[in-house]
């Protein structure tokens, strides 16, 4: 069936705002409202995002989603992550983790309680919803996707020992994705490994100041993908993450992945496989991990084969794109 109007208010700057464009390009029909991250500082201003526009069905995150409400049209609200629970207390500043356990919770219970369909975007992220908010009609798992024909393998041989070894990071600079430990582990690497960071999609947070952290700058999504292409591994070392987009970008891209063993991340990387896992912040395990895929490059090469089969198998965009058009299509039949 034709979709008719789907809006999708969204906060630019952020991985779930690079997914609801992928629903754009593949669902007629639907239509990103986008908006600066700032507005969420006076939540009403949001009233007014796609307010004019015409909609038959609403999808959004629940973060803000209950400003997006209007009388008689469905919401469907996606956790792209979650961070309202205790656990983020030592990962947060003190102001932020007021903001996650006061105001946030607030409005995310409230979109749970409007929304005619929640889903989440892993496992591990519909387990910590059904726990704490248990939503009346349950919560559906659909993955995130990535455009596996623009994020590709290089056609490049991999480093030898006789070159640089190239380490990506690539996220905010923030202690959820676990930046304070980028140091750290680069002291414990030998001189020919070297940590490049992408500072992600919103470009502040720590400082990182290492002789063998070389910063990339802030990298717009669309060249992501020859970002990867020039890189051996991936090191993903993040305290909490509701899918892990980078990790499937960069195991699209034919790279072993070194992160950490929490949330969703074994969804994705299949230790000992596609790469490795290793316990929360521990900087000699993260070490020793990306130390053991540099002096063996063709375990690079087989983890980074499987990680992009794993990807066309599990992770692509037609398929993401395909469940999120039958459920909106179930909704407004």
């Amino acid at each position: 069936m034709t979709m008719r109007n789907i809006i999708s208010p969204m906060p630019t700057g952020n991985g779930a705002y690079v997914v609801h464009r992928m629903l754009e390009k593949g669902i007629p029909g639907y239509t990103v409202m986008p908006y600066r991250p700032l507005r969420e500082l006076f939540p009403p201003s949001l009233l007014t995002v796609g307010r004019f526009t015409r909609a038959h069905l609403i999808h959004t995150t629940p973060d803000h989603a209950i400003f997006h409400v209007r009388k008689d049209v469905p919401v469907v609200v996606t956790f792209h992550n979650y961070v309202i629970d205790r656990f983020m207390k030592d990962y947060s500043s003190p102001l932020r983790y007021f903001h996650y356990r006061t105001d946030l919770k607030l409005f995310t219970g409230l979109a749970v309680k409007c929304a005619c369909a929640v889903t989440a975007v892993s496992r591990f992220t519909a387990g910590l919803v059904k726990r704490d908010l248990s939503p009346r009609s349950g919560v559906r798992v659909i993955y995130n996707g990535v455009d596996h024909n623009r994020f590709v393998p290089a056609k490049r041989k991999p480093s030898g020992l006789s070159g640089e070894i190239r380490v990506l990071f690539c996220g905010n600079l923030t202690s959820r994705k676990g930046a304070q430990w980028l140091a750290p582990i680069a002291e414990r690497l030998e001189p020919g490994i070297k940590i490049f960071f992408a500072s992600g999609l919103r470009p502040s947070g720590l400082r990182l100041d290492h002789p063998r952290l070389i910063p990339l700058g802030p990298v717009s999504h669309d060249k992501m993908h020859l970002v990867y292409q020039d890189f051996d591994m991936l090191l993903f070392p993040s305290v909490r993450e509701g899918f892990g987009l980078v990790a499937a970008e960069a195991m699209a891209c034919g790279l072993p992945v070194v992160a950490t063993n929490c949330s969703s991340i074994p969804e994705l990387v299949d230790d000992g496989r596609g790469g490795f896992l290793c316990p929360l912040g521990n900087v000699d395990d993260f070490a020793e991990k990306i130390t053991h895929l540099a002096h063996n490059p063709s375990m690079r090469r087989e983890m980074g084969q499987y990680n992009r089969h794993r990807v066309e198998r599990m992770f692509t965009a037609e398929r993401m794109v395909g469940e999120y058009r039958a459920l909106f299509s179930g909704l407004l039949s």
